[in-house]
């Protein structure tokens, strides 16, 4: 029996699925990667600006001011408060780093997606249009169904609602509602590149802002410049 397969099945290969749970893991894990690679790289940054002053290419940083001196004595010798609120600062900026990198993923998964669903189709000359694109295809094709709903100031600002975001269904934390929130700014960071990558194929260029105030519901504000 010939082992070859058949013409037909060659030129029309059956469709193979991933599991939509997988990828939601998927996600996660890569943002704790790139964490944990933000964190590494900052670390190397440090150290490389610390050898280079050591070796006199380059001066040293100025020293702070008294009064800042005086804070900081002060805070060590009494204040646990301001130390969290110092660690809490440098972590913010952590996750700062981290959520401009997978924007910046996004924006390639975004234009590429547009691309590919807009094969057949004529450009978009209203922005509106092109944002119904984007609440019904692009939705559908990543997350699996389409905008809760679309509101608009007829400025060119579209607020785009999904009541129950997928990325946002798996997310948990084991210390409460308020560190849930603060997760949920990492994992809305791609998806708001995969919206301003998309537009930027369209010929838009937006500023998309996520919002999470309750899980697992989130909001995009999309600013679009007047006259585009």
């Amino acid at each position: 029996m010939s082992s070859i397969p058949s013409l037909a099945a060659v030129a029309d290969p059956p469709p193979r699925y991933v599991d939509g749970a997988a990828m939601d893991y998927f996600v996660i894990e890569m943002a704790n990667t790139l964490r944990a690679s933000s964190a590494v790289a900052t670390a190397r940054a440090k150290r490389v600006e610390k050898e280079m002053i050591e070796a006199g290419l380059m001066p040293t940083p100025a020293p702070p001011p008294p009064s800042l001196k005086k804070d900081r004595m002060r805070d060590s010798t009494g204040s646990n408060a301001s130390r969290s609120s110092t660690s809490k600062e440098a972590q913010d900026g952590e996750e700062e780093e981290v959520r401009a990198r997978l924007e910046a993923i996004g924006m390639h998964v975004g234009a590429n997606m547009a691309e590919r669903l807009c094969h057949d189709r004529g450009l978009f000359t209203d922005t509106l249009d092109a944002i119904k694109f984007i609440c019904k295809d692009l939705w559908n094709a990543c997350w699996e169904k389409q905008v809760d709903n679309l509101r608009t100031n007829h400025r060119g600002v579209y607020v785009l609602q999904d009541n129950s975001f997928k990325p946002l269904t798996r997310l948990s934390g084991w210390e409460g509602r308020a560190e849930s929130l603060r997760k949920s700014k990492v994992y809305v960071a791609m998806p708001a590149g995969i919206i301003r990558g998309a537009l930027a194929r369209l010929g838009f260029q937006a500023v998309v802002v996520p919002e999470v105030t309750n899980l697992p519901q989130c909001t995009f504000q999309v600013k679009l410049p007047k006259g585009s």
